[in-house]
């Protein structure tokens, strides 16, 4: 491996935020899922939680997965609610929602330092009721316009990125890692095993 793709490891790391994480539920189109883990990736979010239950558990989550961001990070996977909430809950000091509702808060008003879990679903049925119960509060992207929903895949990237900025401004990327030692570590021999896989002349 090249110096120069090594160190790139180590950057990327460096950034990763251990205390913020994204929850999906029933996203239906696999290519929407994909858009999320994309933009996870992106502002640094490691750990991605899927639940996919009854019907709408897709085949192409697993298949297109090699290709794809979820390589460059932990992707749980769930059939039950419950079972992943259980594991949410006891890893992150809150659970918020995207969620239109009476209590729901404009999203810029989220303070996104603290540790949190992120909860998105597909725009036809939005979040569970199930899934709401384990939350402990629910923001909105505020809108203008005739259509008042966004494609999950945008409505993740406009609250991420907003974490992002808080975050910045918090000293979060800057440089120093967040990851625990052990996590560190596995990951960078995971990524720098990816690396050679993909170009095994390095």
């Amino acid at each position: 491996m090249t110096p120069e793709r090594s160190a790139n490891i180590d950057r990327v790391l460096s950034h990763r935020q251990p205390d913020l994480a994204v929850v999906m539920e029933d996203i239906e189109d696999p290519h929407n899922a994909f858009a999320v883990m994309r933009t996870c990736d992106a502002v640094g979010v490691q750990d991605v939680y899927l639940i996919n239950t009854g019907a709408r558990k897709h085949k192409k989550f697993g298949k297109a997965s090699s290709s794809s961001a979820t390589k460059w990070l932990t992707v749980h996977r769930y059939d039950s609610v419950e079972e992943c909430m259980l594991v949410v809950k006891a890893r992150y000091g809150r659970v918020l929602a995207s969620n239109f509702s009476n209590k729901a808060v404009p999203f810029h008003e989220v303070d996104f330092t603290q540790s949190l879990a992120l909860v998105f679903s597909n725009e036809r049925d939005g979040v569970s009721d199930e899934l709401l119960s384990y939350c402990d509060g629910t923001f909105v992207i505020p809108q203008v316009g005739m259509i008042k929903s966004l494609n999950i895949s945008v409505a993740c990237a406009v609250t991420l990125y907003e974490a992002k900025r808080q975050r910045m401004l918090k000293g979060f990327y800057d440089g120093t890692p967040r990851l625990p030692a052990n996590e560190l570590t596995v990951l960078s021999e995971k990524w720098r095993l990816h690396r050679r896989q993909a170009d095994p002349k390095e």
